[in-house]
Formats: C-alpha cells, structure tokens, sequence
C-alpha cells in the first residue's frame, strides 16, 4: 500500500500505538484520534482492533520477506555474500521501525485468532527458513565451519532484533555502519579461515 493511502496511515498510527501503549491498552478510539478521525471512519477500513494487528504484523512480515525471497533457492553465488544481505537487509528494516513500531510477536500473536496466527507464524518460518538455508549451503560450499543452522539463523535473527533496544545515530554509529559490523562479526564467527581447508 502507498503510505499516501489512508488505510496505510492508518496501520502506521496504530503500529506506534501498539508499541507506545501496548496492544491491550490501545483502543480503536486512540486510533481515531491519532489518525484525526472519528472513530466509525476506522471502522470503514478494519472490523475490529485485532484485524489491524494482522495487518500491521503481515506488513511488517513482508518487508522483512520481500528482499531476500531469491536467496531461498539461489545456490550460485558465495553463501558469505548472501549471508551479509540478508543481514544488512533485515538491519535497516529492523531500525526504519524503530521509531513508529515494533515486531510484536512475542506479546502480540496470542492476540490473534488461530488462522491469523498461522499465518504470521508461517511467514516467520519462511524467514527462518531461508537464513538456515543460506547457513547450510555455506557449509556445503565449505565457506562456513559446520554449525548448528537452526541456533546459528535464531543467534543472527536475535542479535539483529535486540538492536532496536538500544541503537540511536547519536550513539556515533550509523545503520550502515552498524550493517557492516554486524555482518563482519558474524562472518568472521562462521567462515572457515583461508588456507585451513574444509
């Protein structure tokens, strides 16, 4: 959706008040008032508080999905460099949210219905699934040391979400820079050194 469209500004006011206030506090009628509406017009848009947490959820799932995708089935090119783009991809998504919302799976899925959680959970697989995929095909390419993929992608994914904790620009690092140490720390954990063999 373009940002220009009122049902996305509309996601985009209750992302941020899911996140200042918590979902369980954050009524469809602080919505309203933060989108500048009354609250029967969010209704135009969204049955109900839960069906907007889908949706931002879906959303947020989707940015996270939708650059790295190709690496699931991609096989020819050096697993290090793939490794480093989901990693830097994931970063600047993870901290472009950091100040209108947050991932809120661990107090928000119980919220959902079971079909909607399943299909949130499903799209968190499929993440996870390609950064273990991109783990086991630097092993077979003898790049990365042979490693527990499933804790290595949940230690990687982990170590990126914390950063929205604490990482502010005016702590004198920028994204990018922050992108490229963490892909550095990771690789440098992971690959097998130059000359050592397999």
């Amino acid at each position: 959706m373009s940002r220009n469209d009122p049902k996305a500004r509309m996601l985009d006011k209750a992302r941020a008040l899911f996140w200042k206030k918590g979902y369980g506090v954050a009524t469809m009628r602080d919505i309203a008032r933060a989108y500048g509406c009354k609250p029967s017009n969010i209704y135009n848009y969204f049955s109900t508080k839960e069906e907007i947490l889908f949706e931002v959820l879906r959303e947020e799932m989707e940015h996270l999905l939708r650059p790295i995708r190709h690496l699931e089935h991609e096989s020819g090119s050096d697993a290090r460099d793939q490794l480093s783009q989901l990693i830097r991809s994931h970063l600047r998504l993870n901290l472009s949210y950091r100040r209108s919302g947050k991932l809120l799976f661990d107090v928000a899925l119980d919220h959902l219905s079971p079909s909607r959680r399943k299909e949130i959970v499903a799209m968190r697989d499929h993440y996870d699934r390609i950064i273990r995929g991109v783990i086991r095909r630097g092993i077979e390419q003898g790049r990365f040391r042979p490693v527990d993929e499933k804790l290595t992608g949940m230690m990687i994914a982990s170590m990126i979400t914390r950063t929205r904790m604490w990482f502010h620009p005016k702590k004198g690092v920028s994204v990018e820079e922050l992108a490229e140490f963490i892909s550095d720390f990771v690789l440098n954990g992971l690959c097998v050194p130059t000359g050592s063999g397999r």
